[in-house]
């Protein structure tokens, strides 16, 4: 699998965005959803709590291998992860900092304790009101020196759901995962839909093994929620765009976990693009190509739904002609809503925004600009 490494702007720009799960960042709602969960579980097993931090870069060992992911596996495709070197990237995954915790433990004499990883995460990802390409996740880990089983880990679901997700029906469904055995999926129920929170499963006895914990008799379970909605659920937040916002009505909202209280919604502006990309593209790397292209203005898309992909082939010639097009390539219709959660767009900012994810998009050799000329690039370009 080749390796394709950010830009340094592009890395500067992930690590400088602010770990909402981080009080030295400043105070906000998803600290108390980490501290409610794990006050919950620790009471129920009267266990001591280890919470531990560490860099954004890590090892592609401790985010992957160390884990089991397999050496072909999607996930380390670079359209889903930032690589930043041939043996590093952004953290995909908090589970990255459970490997090297592990080997800390094994020099040490463990009984019973729960691990507590928070942090900020690095996805390439579709835009939508619960997606985000910088995300927030939590591991909780426990390690015990009993045999922890099924009913543990069915406890460990429901004391969790309790408190990310008060009085929503939970459904836990098999979901196979690279490090842990008998593992769940689980989800709540929202507004009749069913919204996936997180992961978790017997910890597995060779991944524990292989940090070093094998003699120990150790055993354990591993869970991993997505605080972001988790947070959302638990306010009636209905845009995870929200969690981040500097609107002084929407900030304030976000430093506790009482109900949301709608702040007046500006209008949305839809901007449908036909484009022609190459066929392998998928809708998560449209998504970062879109956050990358805008910067900060990324703000600003509501959503970039695909509505419609079609093959070269399949495609009448006045189109291919149109769009520009050859046979290695799809064409791919997306409706790009725009709806600004501080101010209303105007029609010419609004089709500003659409030529330049235009722009950053469309591999076709003809354009059609809203603006009726080409956005402005930087001189670097």
């Amino acid at each position: 699998m080749s390796i394709v490494v950010m830009s340094s702007e592009e890395r500067a720009r992930s690590l400088s965005i602010r770990d909402l799960t981080d009080p030295e960042a400043g105070p906000h709602a998803i600290q108390q959803i980490v501290s409610e969960a794990v006050a919950a579980l620790a009471e129920s097993w009267s266990i001591p709590v280890r919470t531990h931090r560490a860099h954004a870069v890590v090892t592609v060992a401790d985010n992957y291998d160390s884990l089991h992911y397999p050496k072909e596996g999607i996930a380390r495709d670079c359209r889903y992860t930032r690589y930043v070197g041939p043996d590093r990237l952004l953290r995909t995954q908090t589970s990255a900092m459970i490997p090297p915790l592990l080997r800390t433990l094994s020099r040490e004499q463990v009984h019973d304790v729960l691990l507590v990883c928070p942090g900020i995460v690095y996805r390439r990802d579709t835009i939508d009101r619960l997606h985000s390409g910088e995300p927030h996740q939590l591991d909780l880990w426990r390690i015990a020196r009993v045999a922890l089983d099924d009913a543990d880990l069915r406890e460990m679901a429901h004391v969790v759901a309790s408190v990310v997700a008060p009085g929503r029906e939970l459904r836990c469904t098999p979901s196979p995962h690279p490090y842990t055995e008998r593992g769940i999926q689980l989800d709540v129920r929202v507004e009749g839909e069913w919204v996936e929170i997180g992961e978790c499963g017997i910890a597995s006895p060779r991944v524990l093994s292989e940090c070093g914990l094998g003699k120990q008799g150790l055993t354990g379970l591993a869970m991993g929620i997505g605080l972001d909605r988790c947070l959302m659920i638990r306010k009636g937040v209905p845009d995870i765009r929200l969690l981040r916002s500097a609107e002084p009505r929407v900030a304030r909202q976000m430093l506790d976990l009482l109900p949301w209280v709608p702040v007046s919604s500006m209008p949305a502006v839809a901007r449908d693009l036909s484009i022609a990309v190459a066929c392998a593209v998928t809708p998560e790397e449209l998504g970062d190509r879109v956050r990358l292209a805008l910067g900060a203005a990324s703000s600003s898309i509501e959503e970039v739904r695909v509505m419609s992909e079609t093959a070269h082939d399949s495609l009448p010639a006045v189109a291919i002609e149109r769009l520009g097009m050859n046979a290695a390539q799809k064409n791919v219709l997306l409706r790009v809503v725009l709806r600004d959660l501080e101010r209303t767009r105007t029609h010419d900012e609004a089709n500003a925004i659409r030529d330049a994810i235009y722009d950053a998009l469309h591999e076709g050799t003809r354009h059609m600009w809203a603006r009726g000329r080409p956005p402005l690039r930087p001189r670097s370009e």
